[in-house]
């Protein structure tokens, strides 16, 4: 390992913000996070477990078979999809760092 190299490949830092959190953004980010995670789990492929009913949301169901299938008969993992995984993980990042309050945009 090359000096300046970490021993994983993964890195995650949040930025302390240089300004003040705003106060009222602070007071409705329970409203404010609805929308966008909304988009989230529907991108993301979360489940809703129902009374008795299990209900895989749609997205996230679907773009699981077309990476399966190459990687099946290909036998190599599609860089599309890593780079989609990359770009939703970081989307899932910037949504939970604005709800825990870490930050004021998301």
């Amino acid at each position: 390992m090359t000096q300046g190299q970490s021993p994983y490949p993964v890195q995650f830092s949040v930025d302390y913000p240089e300004k003040p959190l705003d106060r009222l953004s602070t007071f409705f980010r329970l409203i404010a996070i609805i929308p966008i995670g909304i988009i989230l789990a529907l991108v993301s492929g979360a489940t809703w477990q129902g009374d008795s009913d299990f209900w895989p949301l749609v997205a996230g169901g679907t773009l699981v078979l077309p990476p399966v299938l190459l990687i099946l008969f290909r036998r190599k993992y599609p860089r599309w999809w890593f780079d989609w995984n990359v770009a939703l993980l970081k989307f899932e990042n910037r949504v939970g760092a604005y709800f825990l309050l870490l930050r004021d945009e998301y």
